[in-house]
């Protein structure tokens, strides 16, 4: 294990537990529903704290795997695979953000005007196409290595 991991896991741990009481702070839910979530959050924590210290869970990855895990883990090849996934989280994000955008403007225009279909729907294609230039890119970045 390194440093980031024996750092970042329990803090994550942390914000899973306490989601509940950022929702009592923002006063979402009554206390007593707050309470309930906070319980049913400690429970389902250490069940499966329980659970993975009794049924260790390993031997799924082979040999070879391993192996292959390793290699690629010291060499430029692993930065390679890190700019493929990238492109394409990072075009999914802005493809999201820009259909989340377009498209409630796309039903009013057509809702107002029904000949506005397809300008509208060209204006939302533009903003799908953002997740498939990423896409595309990572092909060709896996094609490379």
């Amino acid at each position: 294990m390194n440093i980031l991991e024996l750092a970042l896991m329990p803090l994550l741990i942390l914000c899973i537990i306490s989601l509940p009481f950022i929702a009592a702070f923002r006063k979402k839910k009554s206390a007593k529903t707050t309470r309930n979530a906070i319980i049913l959050n400690l429970c389902s924590f250490f069940a499966v704290l329980a659970l993975a210290v009794i049924f260790p869970i390993g031997g799924f990855i082979s040999a070879d795997a391993a192996e292959a895990a390793v290699s690629v883990s010291g060499s430029s090849l692993g930065l390679g695979y890190l700019a493929a996934a990238l492109s394409v989280g990072l075009g999914s994000i802005g493809c999201g953000i820009a259909v989340a955008s377009g498209a409630p403007a796309a039903i009013g225009a057509v809702a107002e005007e029904p000949k506005s279909f397809a300008k509208s729907l060209i204006f939302v294609a533009l903003g799908e196409g953002v997740a498939l230039y990423g896409f595309i890119i990572a092909f060709m970045i896996i094609g490379k290595l």
